[in-house]
């Protein structure tokens, strides 16, 4: 039983990005409390819905963090080239590792198989107290520390308190920070999908006049992942379809590129919501991930975005620690905010501009965007970039990203 117990950190939420912020503060020698609501379990048998398209940056992170050899190898499909194309008009882009002198572009992985290998290297910490099943009940913030009731009556007592408990934080909402937010007009279907061609390590995307259809290579090589934003109303009638209506309708949008397919798991549909938290910090307490801000899954950058936070938080709070600062205080904390606003607001930005170009029938938007595609497809100083950009790699990457 705990009985109000002290700790450098509280986290508020057993998932990727509070699981990664939890080793990378024990690894500074702070003593961390991660309070989990689930479960971590092994992912065996058939894929779950959700996956990453994890990016070099991530997976730099998860190695330093000594996480990536936990990770089940045999349920991780590294990608190494991506196809992206307009439906309806004749702009595309090819993306392949080789051209860089790369073995891959990143990895799909189970969001799940993730939090197991993270959970996993979090076991071999003293100085990591993980309490699964359990919520926190109550939150009070003094002027030297925080104090957190579990929901089974246990208190622990932090210097800081970090929100990592997703979109829907309770913390947040318990603190009182309003949202910046907007709906995109999209749902979300998820489905595991077995093709009559083999998907050969390549990502693929396809702009819709509706929205873009994804299709994530996973460990078998007829198997994808599938991510098809449509308007909600699509949404309901594809889900609504049989199962050999709705594999028509998919092959058909998808241009048949990998042959008939055929659905192999369930289907899931979610709204896609943009959500901005107006404070990534205050006294005693940070943001992190889906708590701070959500985007549209069209580049598969939210959990990236999220394990960017979980490097930038652990960077300034261990710099802060080493030089005797005091970790809560919302003064040695707006660094930090500042940070991880700007690369919020510019990856929000650069997936609505994303999403307003290529949605639609617009002539001078298709030709707009026809006419970009196939210019950086073809001059490869350009196309580079785009590579590098699609990697996680750019300037200004926390230490452990690098």
């Amino acid at each position: 039983m705990l009985s109000s117990q002290a700790y450098d950190i509280a986290i508020v939420g057993g998932g990727m990005v509070g699981l990664a912020t939890a080793i990378g503060l024990a690894q500074a020698n702070l003593n961390v409390v991660v309070i989990d609501a689930g479960h971590t379990d092994a992912v065996v048998g058939e894929p779950r819905l959700r996956v990453s398209a994890i990016n070099k940056a991530s997976q730099r992170l998860l190695e330093n963090l000594g996480a990536w050899t936990y990770l089940d190898t045999s349920r991780a499909t590294p990608y190494q080239k991506m196809a992206v194309w307009d439906k309806d008009g004749f702009g595309k882009i090819a993306f392949d590792a080789n051209s860089i002198s790369e073995t891959s572009l990143g990895a799909i992985i189970e969001n799940d198989a993730i939090s197991f290998a993270l959970a996993k290297r979090v076991a071999e910490f003293d100085n990591i107290t993980h309490i699964e099943n359990q919520r926190l009940e109550r939150i009070a913030f003094g002027e030297r520390e925080a104090w957190l009731t579990l929901a089974n009556g246990d208190n622990v007592s932090a210097a800081l308190v970090i929100a990592a408990d997703g979109a829907n934080s309770w913390l947040r909402e318990q603190c009182k920070i309003p949202l910046t937010f907007w709906d995109y007009g999209h749902h979300a279907i998820v489905a595991t999908i077995r093709t009559e061609m083999p998907h050969l390590a390549t990502a693929r995307q396809v702009f819709l006049k509706d929205g873009p259809l994804a299709f994530l290579p996973l460990y078998e090589d007829n198997l994808c992942s599938i991510v098809w934003s449509v308007p909600p109303e699509r949404a309901n009638e594809l889900l609504a379809m049989d199962k050999v209506q709705f594999e028509r309708n998919l092959t058909a949008a998808f241009d048949g590129r990998l042959g008939i397919c055929q659905l192999e798991s369930e289907r899931q549909a979610f709204p896609l919501r943009m959500r901005y938290a107006r404070h990534f910090a205050r006294h005693r307490l940070v943001l992190a991930g889906d708590a701070a801000h959500t985007i549209h899954p069209l580049a598969g950058q939210g959990v990236n975005l999220g394990f960017l936070d979980a490097a930038s938080i652990i960077e300034v709070i261990s710099e802060l620690q080493q030089a005797g600062k005091d970790i809560g205080d919302y003064a040695q904390l707006r660094a930090l905010e500042r940070w991880r606003k700007a690369d919020a607001m510019e990856m929000i930005a650069a997936m609505e501009g994303f999403k307003r170009l290529f949605e639609g029938t617009n002539p001078l938007k298709k030709a707009i965007r026809d006419l970009g595609l196939n210019l950086v497809d073809n001059v490869a100083g350009l196309k580079t970039v785009f590579i590098q950009q699609a990697m996680g790699n750019k300037s200004a990457l926390p230490k452990l990203c690098r």
